[in-house]
């Protein structure tokens, strides 16, 4: 999340409204390379969390083997790919002649940093597997810390701009990788990352990617539905994307600590369900769904209360500025559904319920997304588009809402199964 705030903070002290619209055109680049390591790097920490839980040690050492170099592998391919397919990447993420030669440069070198973004979120999910989590975050941190010292060295002191910006995400993530796989090495006790490892069966295989698959189109509907947003706005001009960029980092703010939250609970859930554990494992799920709800109603008041002047930090354009505080305010009214949704999400994702996991993935930022922007859009215009994403996320609310009770209710096909 930093990373893409800080990309959009510096970038937007330059006063460029085509600047900061071609960098946030690109966005959802960013949150492909996070989808396709969440395949693997979620993936995988659901299925060493549950091993760990069956005490099947040696054998989640070498899932995590796996995972890793199955990562570097994809990650080879995506950077290839972006590259092969440039002209029709840039079409479709809806760029426009005014904004070509920022998002061109932010692209080409975004898709170098593809190997390393990929590769950061297997080490970064499973090193909690075995209570690592201090570590993980060391990682992370180390490497967003650099990036924010170094955006604006290279944007304003070299005066590189859009490049600037990713270059320092590059040199960010690769502290970060390092950081990461020498802690997988020399601190956790049952993962590994030697190449000789990785042949797992393949039953472990279908775990983890029966989990991965689902957990990675949580990111892929988070492209889709910024790039959905970014071409319904670009009709209202660069000042509408300029401000939908800036409102949709700030919001991000409050999703990134509400996933922060699912993701601590996950190893819990996963290992839980391991142990057969019920009545642990109903307090953990219930906990995590009252800190959510409760933090997303919070903050979101905060933050709406101020959104004219925090959105002002990032540009003086008063039409910019506008824009973004009246979208971040729409954003945040259902922040604390959104709460819910990460959490339903997650646990479906943790306790090996693939088809859950899949509909709560491709719902709030996909299908049902794109369903209303397009029936909003024609019905009421610009307005419509504004306020299709909080629509989404009520109904999406409302469907996690079903599938939790239909499987942990009473009557509930995993509370009858225990």
């Amino acid at each position: 999340m930093i990373y893409n705030l800080t990309d959009t903070f510096f970038i937007a002290q330059t006063q460029n409204a085509n600047l900061v619209a071609g960098i946030t055109l690109c966005t959802p680049l960013f949150s492909m390379m996070i989808a396709l390591g969440d395949m693997f790097g979620l993936g995988g920490s659901s299925a060493i969390s549950r091993l760990l839980g069956k005490k099947k040690y040696q054998l989640a050492g070498r899932v995590n083997s796996f995972c890793f170099y199955g990562a570097l592998l994809l990650g080879i391919i995506v950077m290839i790919c972006l590259f092969a397919f440039k002209k029709q990447g840039l079409n479709l993420l809806g760029v426009t002649p005014s904004t070509y030669q920022y998002a061109n440069v932010f692209y080409e070198i975004m898709a170098v940093a593809s190997i390393l973004i990929i590769i950061s979120l297997v080490p970064i999910n499973t090193l909690r597997t075995e209570g690592l989590a201090t570590q993980s975050m060391i990682g992370t941190a180390t490497g967003t810390v650099l990036k924010i010292f170094l955006d604006p060295l290279f944007i304003f002191g070299f005066h590189l701009g859009a490049a600037g910006a990713a270059l320092a995400t590059v040199v960010g993530y690769i502290v970060t990788d390092t950081i990461l796989i020498g802690y997988t090495v020399k601190r956790a006790r049952y993962l590994q990352v030697y190449i000789q490892q990785m042949r797992i069966p393949l039953a472990e295989v279908k775990d983890v990617l029966m989990i991965g698959l689902p957990a990675s189109m949580t990111n892929f509907m988070t492209m889709l539905g910024t790039a959905l947003m970014n071409n319904f706005l670009i009709v209202y001009g660069a000042n509408k994307v300029a401000g939908f960029g800036i409102a949709i980092k700030v919001e991000t703010i409050v999703i990134m600590v509400l996933v922060g939250f699912c993701f601590g609970s996950q190893a819990l859930i996963g290992y839980n369900y391991g142990a057969r554990n019920r009545q642990r494992l109903k307090k953990i799920i219930q906990f995590d769904l009252l800190v959510n709800v409760v933090f997303a109603f919070i903050i979101a008041l905060g933050l709406m209360a101020i959104a004219p002047g925090l959105c002002s930090l990032f540009m003086k354009n008063q039409s910019v500025v506008s824009s973004a505080s009246y979208m971040l305010r729409w954003f945040l009214i259902t922040t604390p559904f959104i709460g819910a949704v990460m959490v339903f999400t997650t646990m479906f994702q943790s306790v090996n319920q693939p088809l859950e996991a899949f509909v709560m993935s491709i719902s709030r930022q996909g299908v049902v997304f794109a369903a209303v922007i397009f029936i909003m859009a024609a019905a009421m215009g610009y307005q419509g588009v504004v306020v299709s994403q909080p629509v989404a996320d009520v109904i999406t609310a409302i469907i996690g809402l079903g599938l939790y009770y239909r499987d942990f209710g009473p009557k509930g096909k995993v509370t009858e199964k225990w």
